[in-house]
């Protein structure tokens, strides 16, 4: 049955940037790992070790898992060879509530079981399923080349390579955005002419082109809650923008929201406490520091502004946007100039200071430095470069467990700092 499957054979980690695209709709290679080590000399190559034991994804409520009605289908034959079921001998549904449980870095495996496998995995109903129970695991997806992108599993601490983004599109770096939401990766650049919407599917593993929003723009804020997305501000043919945008991944549609308070670029996007917030950029006629914020509310469709929400504490030229994250329906920001991480006080509506970045975490005025949400985690990537060798790192800390200690999850080399990162979590 996997002859002429040889995606399914594992592989190292490429050491050259000439990656071929996955045929299969999954990534199942097995990738080399970037280890903990002293880091004295850094020519030294990581040893390699084993990954620490697979956690399941954290599940709130009980343990009871909820299934599909359309899974009430049955299978009369109890024969294994049957392609057309899954496993027969505990029926459909028990084995939904297995498949459930189980890594999704494991669901390319177990595609190719059968074709009922293969389409339950491809068609999306096991993600949803695995929402709908809070079965939830986040990978990073970064990108420190043009056309390439990368993911990274903290859990496992693996690294996997993405089918390369089509290379005869003319993509300018300047301006360019990523967002994650449902089971997609979206990135947002221009051509020469328009604005281009590149989205990644991790259903089928593959890039498509074609999708546009009601209005293009560019430095805007956004961010993802399960499986809508909302973009706010931005700029288009040199007009800042107060319009914002919901994107529904499910449905593939947008839909205009009311207007913002002020029209702002370069600003960040959060959603915290069931709402969404941008933060922070550039505005007026002056483009002045913006340090207010603003909070749509989904339910009433009315944005609230809110003074001195911005991390920013004095303007710089070609600064990088709010370096924001939220875990736990905490606001967090890195602050890049003091290396620091500070955290909102929703009450007295000021930043506290609550300890350090990690050593490593370098950047320009912000830019080529991640700082995101990752589940409980905050995720910090960045690293150092010298002379156009360096390396880059992928350190986390858990807010509920005290003030930052940094775990060290991953290290590789690399030439170039981070151009864009999006945590997906399905």
């Amino acid at each position: 049955m996997l002859q002429d499957r040889a995606c399914l054979v594992s592989r190292d980690y490429p050491r050259t940037h000439e990656h071929e695209p996955a045929n299969w709709p999954h990534m199942t290679a097995t990738c080399r790992l970037e280890n903990k080590r002293s880091f004295d000399d850094p020519n030294l190559e990581q040893e390699q070790q084993k990954p620490p034991a697979r956690k399941l994804p954290k599940r709130s409520g009980h343990d009871h898992i909820i299934v599909s009605s359309n899974s009430n289908q049955r299978h009369r034959s109890s024969d294994n060879s049957d392609t057309s079921s899954l496993i027969s001998a505990i029926g459909r549904d028990n084995s939904i509530s297995c498949l459930l449980k189980c890594s999704r870095s494991d669901y390319g495996s177990i595609a190719s079981l059968n074709r009922s496998f293969r389409s339950l995995i491809r068609n999306g109903e096991l993600y949803r399923l695995r929402r709908q129970n809070n079965v939830i695991e986040h990978w990073v997806y970064f990108s420190c080349q043009l056309h390439e992108w990368e993911a990274f599993d903290p859990i496992a601490r693996r690294w996997m390579i993405l089918p390369r983004m089509d290379p005869n599109d003319r993509f300018f770096f300047a301006d360019r955005e990523s967002l994650a939401v449902g089971t997609e990766l979206l990135v947002f650049d221009r051509d020469l002419m328009d604005q281009v919407i590149y989205c990644y599917s991790l259903l089928t593993n593959s890039w498509s082109t074609g999708m546009s929003m009601n209005e293009p723009r560019c430095l805007f804020g956004s961010a993802s809650q399960g499986e809508i997305a909302i973009l706010a501000g931005g700029c288009s043919n040199g007009t800042v923008l107060n319009s914002a945008e919901l994107y529904n991944s499910v449905t593939g549609s947008w839909t205009k929201l009311p207007p913002m308070i002020k029209a702002r670029k370069n600003c960040s996007g959060v959603f915290m406490d069931r709402k969404f917030y941008v933060i922070g950029g550039k505005g007026g006629a002056d483009s002045e520091m913006l340090t207010c914020g603003e909070e749509f509310d989904l339910e009433t469709g009315t944005w609230t502004e809110i003074p001195n929400m911005s991390p920013v504490r004095m303007a710089r030229d070609n600064e990088a946007p709010p370096l924001v994250a939220v875990v736990g329906n905490e606001l967090y920001a890195a602050d890049y100039a003091d290396m620091e991480v500070r955290r909102y006080d929703k009450t007295g509506r000021v930043w506290v200071t609550v300890g350090q970045l990690p050593e490593r975490a370098n950047s320009i005025y912000g830019w080529g430095l991640a700082f995101r949400g990752c589940g409980d985690r905050l995720i910090v990537i960045g690293g150092l470069r010298n002379s156009g060798e360096g390396y880059i790192e992928v350190n986390a800390w858990v807010p509920s467990e005290g003030p930052p200690r940094w775990d060290l999850l991953g290290r590789k080399r690399s030439g170039s700092f981070v151009y864009n990162c999006a945590v997906m979590g399905c």
